[in-house]
């Protein structure tokens, strides 16, 4: 067996270089500690470029069969926890490939034949990525079914709904929810489309320009499973775009931004619902803490956290587009910057999706609470401006009517409902007893009854038609 390369790197980096890094250059440079979640991703690509290898003729049977043994040792130990990592071999792909020399010796140097670590941690990041959006997918499903158990369940309530968060016209409290749940499916959408330019495959592109053995890129591509809807074999077409560009990471961090943010103005609802000035919801006790000096206090630190932890997933994603926007083609060490970030991501979001699916199911609602907010910003005027039109009378006429008689509603200290009909006729003749139906809550929810509007009837349908989808 000769010796291992991989186990001289306190001595220097090789043959070229005529002394070791330093320690303090070690630290800055190495990113095992960090880059090692990509253990799992760094072995399956290894084993599928060490089949292709066999298969195209570039190394012998003996050889594959050895790197296959040394590489099932290496996932063993490292998750048993015996694997040791080194600093001094700087990153996940060295320290595999070091531990595998160390135990099959010739046959594990072969492995890096045709790649480069350039090659090799693009690929890594792809294949983790991939893994990892489809998690945060079945998250994604399980918090649009969380909100519409709880839509359901409250089709019936009138919340006030805002604008510029004075009151404006009655919601179905359920419909208020499918709006959270069409930001969701469509962040799932995202999510779908970005793994679509994840699963592509940049090994064989080797340091930059490819690589003079005989690749078969594509075969490598399916055994991964990076393939289209048809089966045909995703490969990236360009080595000095392959090794280089990060706009996966870039592309993924911004669709989980867009989730967060999502996350954080449902989180800001909540936050508002939750207070004394609101009383419209209770969150579950497990997902609330107290205060240290305040007994009374119960506080939604939950959602509170998670519109901070927005604001940190959005300069992440400032923080990648930087780190691409000056880089020359191909691969520059600054690409090393990628991955903290993308992690952090990765787990914020993931985290923060598991904790609300279960959220959402602890929400206790008040709707004496919700509907006596309706009622006091006159929230039917609208109403009232629809029926006056449906007599015959110009919207702008109505409008101006309307802005009267709740100027008169105002004076008397009472709802519109609550004005006397020769009042209300005082504005407009043509006004009648039945406008009464017109203005009262229920009223005004159930004529709504427009695709994607508030009507209960229009809710009922949508929350059909959202769990026919994620079925």
């Amino acid at each position: 067996m000769s010796q291992n390369q991989l186990d001289k790197k306190s001595e220097a980096w090789s043959a070229l270089f005529s002394e070791p890094m330093s320690e303090l250059v070690q630290r800055y440079t190495a990113s095992v500690f960090f880059d090692k979640r990509l253990w799992q991703a760094d072995i399956a690509g290894s084993l599928a470029h060490a089949e292709m290898l066999a298969a195209q003729g570039i190394i012998g049977a003996a050889d594959h069969a050895a790197i296959q043994q040394g590489l099932a040792q290496v996932s063993t130990e490292i998750e048993s926890g015996a694997f040791e990592w080194k600093l001094e071999l700087e990153d996940v792909h060295l320290n595999i490939e070091a531990r595998l020399t160390q135990l099959v010796g010739d046959a594990g140097k072969r492995l890096h034949t045709g790649r480069s670590r350039n090659d090799q941690v693009a690929t890594d990041v792809r294949l983790w990525l991939r893994g990892e959006i489809d998690l945060i997918g079945g998250l994604l499903t399980s918090l649009q079914k969380a909100l519409l158990d709880i839509a359901e369940k409250n089709v019936e309530v009138i919340l006030p709904g805002f604008t510029h968060l004075q009151v404006a016209q009655p919601v179905s409290f359920g419909h208020h929810m499918l709006a959270y749940v069409e930001m969701f499916s469509r962040d799932a959408e995202r999510m779908a489309d970005v793994r679509r330019r994840v699963n592509r495959l940049p090994l064989g592109a080797a340091a930059l320009a490819g690589t003079s053995y005989p690749l078969d890129r594509e075969r490598v591509a399916r055994t991964l499973g990076m393939v289209d809807e048809q089966g045909h074999a995703c490969v990236c077409q360009n080595s000095l775009d392959a090794v280089s560009d990060r706009d996966f990471a870039i592309e993924f961090s911004a669709a989980a931004a867009l989730a967060m943010i999502h996350i954080s103005r449902l989180s800001e609802e909540l936050v508002l619902w939750m207070s004394q000035s609101f009383g419209f919801i209770d969150i579950a006790d497990r997902f609330c803490t107290g205060s240290s000096i305040m007994p009374q206090k119960k506080n939604p630190d939950v959602p509170e956290l998670a519109r901070g932890k927005t604001g940190r997933v959005v300069g992440h994603l400032m923080g990648l587009i930087t780190l691409m926007k000056g880089q020359p083609l191909a691969y520059n060490k600054d690409n090393q910057e990628d991955k903290e970030p993308l992690f952090d991501t990765v787990d914020t979001l993931k985290d923060t999706l598991r904790i609300f699916a279960e959220m959402v199911g602890g929400i206790t609602v008040k709707p004496q609470a919700m509907e006596r907010a309706a009622l006091k910003g006159y929230a039917t005027a609208t109403d009232l401006a629809d029926y006056m039109v449906k007599k015959g009378l110009p919207f702008r006429d109505a409008h101006e009517a309307v802005a009267h008689a709740v100027k008169a509603a105002i004076a008397h200290k009472v709802d519109l409902s609550e004005l006397p009909l020769d009042v209300l006729q005082q504005f407009n003749p043509k006004i009648g007893k039945d406008v009464y139906d017109v203005l009262s809550l229920r009223g005004s929810l159930g004529a709504r009854n427009v695709l994607g509007g508030t009507a209960p009837v229009q809710v009922r349908a949508q929350i059909v038609r959202h769990r026919t989808r994620l079925a």
